[in-house]
């Protein structure tokens, strides 16, 4: 997937325009926000959340140790470990392994690392026709490969005529507008296609270094028909996804469907452990795992490795009030939310996602949700403090920003220039005590609405006053 990060702003103003999006955007607080409240309250989300985070801390503290030990495991189960230190090298991989056993056709289970990898764009330049087989994948790339929205629900972005129309225009056949004769036609589609591929391609939501397996979930069951159908399995996933035990699994599985989809469980789960052993009626004859570092080594050890604890369960986005305006296409690469907006500058470079780090209140709601504990909106603040450190951001708003901590170390200079704002404000705000226009950074707030002017007084004289009178 290309990089457009660069693009924020001119998309996000396009969403934000967009009525049908918005009204699609809703989704979010109806459907996962209150189902994600409801599934929590079946566990100690705190004590198991805390569980969590130590689990996946200790992988990350020795994921050299975890990841020798995995491709110890996987390797004496048949299994072959490969290594990629970028995202194009992990593309390269997997197409070696499809030319190697003659691959023609490649089915896909959802994975945002193959996104990462620009996989299925590399597999069509060798010839390698590579589908998508969850739904939501399946849409969006008939329609002319469009990057998902969202890392779960890939086309929340879309309602459900939309998608109606596309399978009128793309099957050749007559329009459907019941969702279960619509998943029904869906699934006549591509089961041919499950039953004539060479090779399937899954991510990994986790691997496991005790047993050398690798934990597949999904709501829909074609990560099961990617994975026993074709002869040859290739699971992708990050160099960070690795688990010590099957007890630390068991442990985040109780929060990952939660946090994501609001279930206590997720409708499919595998746990694949090396290729088809003799005697056994299904499986690949061939399993490979292709690890990617692709910047994720980078963070170990460094201001952002807690980020390296993201389980991609999506709940971040899900509760981001700038998300919920925008969608995630307006991020302009893989991760949107506000996972994508730390995950994006650290891999792909601060100086090519200028103003993802931007892209938040810090309201704080996303520390909240997150089932692995990761202050996110704190790392965003670093993201922005190393973005003045670098001048990256416009001269205008650094000088500002210097001016105000110039005034803010100097406690009587401050409340003096308090004093003197909060009364020119109250002037600017005129009898109906909104101000319409505000100059300099302020102009990007008062394009779109009015700011309530202030009463005249600061707080300290309001404060004052206040203890007068009791």
């Amino acid at each position: 997937m290309q990089v457009h990060s660069m693009e924020f702003k001119a998309r996000a103003g396009q969403k934000l325009a967009d009525q049908r999006l918005q009204q699609n955007l809703k989704k979010l607080s109806t459907k996962f926000v209150t189902a994600r409240a409801d599934a929590i309250r079946d566990i100690d989300f705190d004590a198991t959340r805390a569980a969590l985070k130590e689990r996946r801390n200790r992988a990350l503290e020795n994921l050299d140790v975890w990841l020798a030990t995995f491709e110890e495991n996987a390797t004496r189960r048949g299994a072959t470990v490969l290594f990629a230190e970028t995202t194009a090298d992990a593309a390269r991989l997997v197409a070696e392994i499809a030319q190697k056993h003659g691959v023609k056709k490649v089915i896909k289970s959802k994975s945002m690392v193959t996104e990462e990898m620009r996989l299925n764009q590399v597999l069509g330049e060798m010839g390698v026709q590579s589908i998508e087989t969850d739904l939501g994948e399946y849409i969006l790339q008939i329609n002319d490969s469009e990057p998902p929205s969202h890392i779960i629900a890939p086309v929340v972005h879309k309602d459900k005529d939309e998608i109606a129309d596309l399978f009128a225009k793309v099957h050749q056949k007559p329009r459907l507008t019941e969702i279960p004769e619509m998943t029904r036609e869906a699934r006549e589609v591509l089961r041919p296609e499950f039953l004539s591929a060479d090779m399937g391609v899954t991510g990994g939501n986790f691997i496991i270094a005790e047993t050398g397996s690798v934990a597949v979930v999904t709501n829909e069951g074609n990560e099961g028909m990617c994975t026993v159908m074709p002869r040859v399995h290739v699971a992708v996933t990050g160099i960070e996804k690795v688990l010590p035990t099957l007890e630390d699994l068991v442990t985040v599985m109780r929060l990952l469907p939660r946090s994501a989809t609001g279930q206590a469980i997720s409708n499919y789960f595998s746990l694949l452990t090396g290729p088809r052993a003799e005697g056994e009626r299904d499986g690949p004859e061939h399993m490979y795992f292709v690890l990617v570092d692709g910047g994720r080594s980078g963070l170990i050890g460094g201001e952002f490795q807690e980020m390296l604890r993201c389980i991609r369960c999506g709940a971040c986005m899900n509760h981001c009030p700038v998300y919920q305006k925008i969608g995630g296409h307006a991020y302009g690469w893989v991760y949107p939310g506000p996972m994508g907006s730390v995950l994006t500058p650290s891999y792909v470079g601060l100086a090519n996602a200028i103003d993802l780090p931007q892209a938040a209140t810090l309201c704080g709601e996303c520390n909240r949700v997150c089932p692995a504990s990761i202050p996110l909106s704190d790392l965003l603040r670093k993201l922005r403090e190393k973005q003045l450190e670098r001048g990256l951001r416009p001269w205008q708003e650094r000088f500002a920003l210097q001016a105000w901590g110039f005034v803010a170390r100097r406690p009587a200079l401050y409340a003096l220039a308090s004093r003197f704002g909060a009364r020119v404000l109250a002037r600017m705000g005129g009898s109906n005590r909104l101000i319409a226009s505000l100059p300099m950074a302020g102009k990007g707030w008062t394009q779109t609405r009015d700011m309530p002017a202030p009463s005249g007084r600061t707080f300290r004289e309001l404060y004052k006053e206040r203890r007068a009178r009791t």
